[in-house]
């Protein structure tokens, strides 16, 4: 029989998914498809609407080798999992004639743990374990989102946090679930044959196509330890997420309480000697932590490395000591031991880093209101770390609406680690970048309005012209404006003010949840929605509701921000332009996934007004505003506001 053509393969999943065919979908799947043939790796960039999870997908499932997907975000992943995969497979089953299989794999903790839930929770005051079920009031919520837990627990399948609806809070999930490091191993546990975890990775074996999160991606290729299974394929969506999130992964922190939680846990399991030697090296960095400032530290000071090296030593102790030792009167040792053990060596190992020094590595103490201050490692740079590890062994291609800044693809292709397109070497991945448009028609879809007149925003104080024409512009839109804003205490002002002068109704984000925010926006179209930054990137809100997207400035990240400004600095030191490689790629990212909430589908039209005449004025303002959609550009207040008001009058008239 011969084999099914990628074009007839292409139809059949468009049609099951109740989709379009689009030419530049056609593109990306001929793309990827020749890529995963040739073992070679591929950047695309595929516009809102372009249907890249099926350009991905079917190339993927015809090539016939195990695949792993990674996206940033669960609505991805879920939507993979729940609707394109199972309407994709079905429809490739006839021509391919085999069902590819597909499962879902996340990081340990995201799964039920069935002996946490049986035989209880550590408790860090007393010896053993304490039944949480117990311990909370049933009418606390904490009681009632376990009792929830438990019922549930008997229902599910698959164990899995997401699958639970609604959700619980981040301190009831953690009373029944484990890190990879707390796990007591299938072999050793007594309920590894039912383990939710276990069986996730042994779909995940089995399957054609495996799901999975940057995180454990970056887990998989940090750690060592194989946490994936075996792939000739990888593809990550949403690409332009993957150095944040592996940058996440590899970053070390120590609080004060975390130390503290260490010694209490250890405490009861190690003689006297190794116990207190921790508990006096954990008061010494408590008092250190005291008068910690926060900002880089680019040497590690005097006190605090005194500091750490007493908690490294006294945990290397500890540790030994943990490993050589039983208690039978402890209930549950194994687990109260495995719980021990996870929180000394996580101390043990960021203290090391931290006192061992890299020019490779940036540390800096931060101060949070309300957990009090810490002392955070990160990785300087993770492009060596993603070209050794992501390339070297499958063909890898990478997606997303936004990879191409300022015109090309080098930018992002540097910060994973590789060279620019087209050059050749031994020790460089070859890559090829495809950039196969949208199916928006951008400049008569939208406009790109830059207030030239407005005052260059300063580092602080209120920007009164700014929030005056931010009113003027919502007043004319009727509404219908998402805001996106650099800072949360922007957002704030904005709304007191917008709310003070006219009765549109303003939502804010922290008032209500993420996703009852945006069900509210989308439902009234006289609603606006301010917030900061998982707006710039998670609406997704086609039609009249959304035909307004203001930024209030430029997202450079903060002169203080402590990784961000080394990176600047080692970039000059390298003899390149550290604010373009740094601070304009990190703007431009934000600022193309900001412009592209406002048109969704092919019947949207409307603003996006950003406040800021640096995008006009500055010498980079055209490397960003050619890193946004090919919108219609004008700097024209009055043109901006009459075609707010004629596209509201349009919408009213078709409500």
């Amino acid at each position: 029989m011969t084999k099914p053509s990628l074009p007839d393969l292409l139809h059949a999943a468009v049609a099951a998914v109740g989709g379009t065919e689009r030419p530049g979908q056609v593109s990306m799947a001929e793309a990827v498809a020749e890529a995963v043939d040739d073992n070679a790796h591929l950047l695309v960039q595929a516009g809102t609407g372009t249907g890249k999870s099926l350009g991905y997908l079917v190339p993927a499932l015809a090539h016939g080798e195990r695949v792993v997907v990674a996206t940033a975000t669960l609505a991805l992943q879920r939507q993979l999992v729940e609707r394109d995969l199972p309407r994709t497979v079905d429809a490739l089953h006839p021509l391919l004639r085999r069902r590819p299989q597909f499962a879902m794999l996340k990081g340990r903790s995201n799964y039920l743990c069935l002996h946490r839930l049986h035989e209880g929770a550590p408790q860090d005051e007393e010896e053993g374990l304490f039944d949480q079920f117990e311990a909370a009031a049933p009418s606390s919520k904490l009681g009632q989102d376990l009792l929830r837990l438990r019922d549930w627990s008997d229902e599910t399948e698959t164990g899995d946090r997401d699958d639970l609806t609604p959700g619980v809070s981040d301190r009831a999930w953690s009373q029944i679930s484990v890190s990879s490091r707390e796990c007591l191993g299938a072999t050793k546990c007594a309920y590894g044959a039912e383990c939710f975890a276990e069986a996730a990775r042994e779909r995940a074996k089995l399957a054609d196509v495996v799901v999975t999160n940057h995180a454990l991606l970056a887990i998989d290729a940090i750690e060592g330890a194989p946490v994936l299974p075996k792939h000739e394929v990888l593809i990550v969506d949403e690409a332009h997420e993957l150095v944040s999130r592996v940058t996440g992964v590899a970053t070390g922190e120590l609080t004060p309480g975390q130390v503290n939680r260490a010694v209490r846990r250890a405490a009861k399991l190690v003689n006297e000697k190794a116990a207190d030697a921790l508990l006096t090296a954990s008061e010494g960095f408590e008092r250190v932590m005291e008068l910690a400032l926060p900002g880089r530290l680019e040497e590690v000071p005097e006190d605090l490395g005194y500091a750490l090296m007493a908690l490294r030593d006294a945990a290397r102790t500890v540790i030994s000591a943990l490993g050589g030792t039983r208690d039978k009167s402890v209930q549950d040792e194994d687990a109260v031991r495995k719980q021990a053990m996870a929180s000394v060596e996580s101390i043990h190992s960021v203290a090391e880093r931290i006192t061992q020094g890299s020019e490779y590595d940036v540390v800096w103490y931060e101060r949070h209101d309300r957990f009090g201050a810490s002392v955070r490692i990160a990785p300087l740079s993770v492009s060596g770390l993603l070209r050794e590890k992501l390339f070297a062994e499958r063909s890898v291609v990478l997606t997303s609406a936004t990879l191409k800044l300022g015109g090309d693809f080098n930018g992002v292709g540097a910060s994973l680690g590789l060279a620019p397109e087209g050059m050749a070497g031994d020790d460089v991945p070859q890559w090829k970048g495809l950039d196969v448009g949208s199916p928006f028609d951008y400049p008569k879809q939208g406009i790109l309005y830059v207030a030239r007149h407005l005052a260059t925003p300063g580092r602080e104080g209120s920007r009164t012209d700014m929030l005056a024409e931010l009113a003027e512009l919502v007043e004319a839109a009727g509404g219908r404006t998402l805001g996106l804003f650099s800072s949360m205490r922007a957002a704030q002002a904005a709304a007191e003010e917008l709310r003070g002068r006219q009765d549109k109704p303003i939502l804010l984000q922290g008032e209500e949840t993420l996703g009852e925010l945006i069900k509210n926006f989308a439902a009234d179209p006289e609603t606006c929605l301010f917030g900061t930054l998982s707006l710039w990137q998670g609406v997704d809100v086609p039609g009249t509701s959304c035909q307004l997207v203001v930024m209030d400035r430029i997202p450079f990240p903060r002169p203080d921000d402590p990784l961000m400004s080394a990176r600047q600095k080692a970039v000059e030191e390298a003899g390149g332009n550290g604010f373009m490689a740094v601070a304009a790629t990190h703007a431009a990212l934000l600022m193309a996934q900001g412009a592209g909430r406002l048109v969704r589908a092919m019947g949207d039209k409307g603003v996006v007004a950003v406040l800021d005449p640096r995008l006009a004025n500055a010498r980079y303002g055209s490397y960003l505003r050619a890193s946004l959609p090919d919108f219609w550009y004008t700097t024209d207040r009055n043109q901006a506001r009459r075609s707010l008001a004629a596209i509201d009058a349009a919408a009213k008239a078709a409500e």
